[in-house]
């Protein structure tokens, strides 16, 4: 038994290490100057807007059936239950302990697609999953593309709930308004107000100071953007900002009304590029005329299956590896940054209380509530069905290190740069423990086959 335990130890260190060298390759690529921070956003980019469709596409379309569509249910259940969870303990945690603001996202958000794709593939490659399968699985029946499918639907729900706290397209956006006003006069940068997530998309009214600490996500703000209040010019200029200019010209964006403009504004933002994907995904997949279209061979009325299916699924593989790439470019780069703003001050360091809270939360608090309750359902119930490897994917999708769209969120949220500093530092302590997750897997395993037998 003990040497069970340390062989399935070792080969989950393993999977974990390969995905952590990964990491690390992308931030040796900076320190040899191939890549820089403006190519991991454009990395960034192109994965969310380009490859991660295509691959919701295939692997929800390919792996979604008719009579199967309940698994994926039960899994946007389970990721509202997780995310309110992992809100009320992050709001917790500030409200309570007194930690930064932006402790909520960090435990709200984890890494829920690229990271445990990856390592998922690296899990099965050791062999640690086969215990998992069905032995009746039936024709076609693939346990670690059904598992992939399932954390790209908990993806999903994850990047809409990103859209409703702090929509990182809105933001990017905005801080591209500010970095292209650099050049007007210092009063007038000073009186520029950008809306958030939670004011007025369109044209801001004059509102005292601390309306926009107290309602924002991100409440610590530099004094000089949070404590004068905009003109009336520059909320004029604000308007036309973020015209979706692909589908509207200038001319008819005048013509609408604000109503108008912000619902428009608001479903440019909502239905994003992966949203869209898993959506056509699941239309393919639920109509058997489509599916068959699709994801058949050929001889068996697969139309589609060799070109197109093809070409979308080899685009879409690249998102699994890409993002962990860019992954340790944007920590690498968000360390260096901060270490080179911070020279000739003194030294920030993460507080330790938080880096243990954040930490503990991550990677011990929520394998031990997630597996608990998959378990007890599994055994007991009849909710979670009664495939091992859907089991294990719902008792990891809330496990792991945050996601690294966190420094893009703090950055862009005009947060100090101090907070800055200690959230790259703590994203940096994240990932680089990640192995510790070996626990966790070996673990999860256990308890799936324990409520299999």
């Amino acid at each position: 038994m003990a040497s069970s335990l340390t062989v399935s130890l070792v080969a989950a260190f393993q999977a974990s290490m390969a995905v952590l060298l990964v990491i690390f390759y992308g931030a040796l690529s900076v320190y040899m100057e191939l890549l820089d921070s403006k190519s991991a956003k454009m990395m960034s980019k192109i994965s969310v807007k380009f490859f991660l469709p295509a691959l919701e596409f295939v692997k929800i379309g390919r792996e979604l059936h008719a009579g199967g569509g309940h698994r994926y249910n039960v899994i946007l259940v389970w990721a509202c239950l997780t995310h309110t969870i992992s809100f009320l303990i992050g709001a917790g945690a500030h409200f309570i302990f007194g930690m930064p603001d932006w402790i909520t996202a960090t435990i709200m958000f984890n890494n829920t697609t690229s990271y445990p794709l990856m390592l998922i593939q690296a899990l099965d490659q050791t062999g640690l999953l086969n215990p998992l399968l069905l032995e009746d699985g039936g024709t076609g029946y693939n346990p670690v593309e059904q598992a992939k499918s399932y954390f790209l639907v908990y993806s999903v729900l994850s990047s809409c709930l990103t859209f409703a706290i702090g929509p990182q397209d809105l933001l990017s956006a905005l801080a591209q308004v500010q970095q292209d006003r650099e050049g007007e006069s210092e009063d007038d940068d000073e009186r520029l107000h950008f809306p958030t997530e939670h004011t007025n998309l369109l044209s801001p009214q004059h509102r005292p100071a601390i309306s926009s600490r107290s309602t924002s996500f991100f409440p610590s703000r530099r004094a000089s953007a949070t404590m004068t209040p905009p003109t009336r010019d520059t909320n004029r200029a604000i308007v036309y900002e973020r015209r979706p200019s692909s589908i509207i010209s200038r001319r008819r964006w005048f013509e609408l009304s604000d109503r108008v403009r912000w619902w428009l504004l608001f479903f440019y933002d909502f239905l994003n590029a992966p949203l869209l994907g898993a959506i056509a995904g699941a239309i393919v997949g639920l109509s058997p005329i489509l599916h068959r279209a699709f994801f058949n061979e050929t001889v068996d009325g697969g139309i589609f299956t060799a070109w197109l299916t093809a070409s979308l699924e080899n685009i879409g593989i690249l998102f699994v590896s890409l993002p962990v790439v860019g992954a340790g470019v944007s920590l690498y780069s968000a360390v260096t940054k901060t270490s080179e703003k911070g020279k000739g001050k003194e030294p920030t360091s993460t507080p330790w209380f938080t880096t243990f809270y954040v930490l503990a939360v991550r990677f011990a608090i929520w394998p031990v509530i997630s597996t608990g309750i998959i378990y007890y359902l599994a055994k007991n119930t009849n909710w979670v069905g009664e495939d091992p490897m859907l089991w294990f994917s719902m008792m990891f999708m809330p496990l792991g290190p945050p996601a690294v769209k966190l420094i893009t969120m703090v950055e862009v949220s005009d947060a100090k740069e101090e907070d800055q500093h200690k959230v790259a530092k703590l994203l940096a302590i994240s990932y680089a423990i990640s192995p510790v997750m070996c626990f966790a897997v070996v673990g999860s395993l256990n308890a799936c086959q324990a409520a299999k037998s």
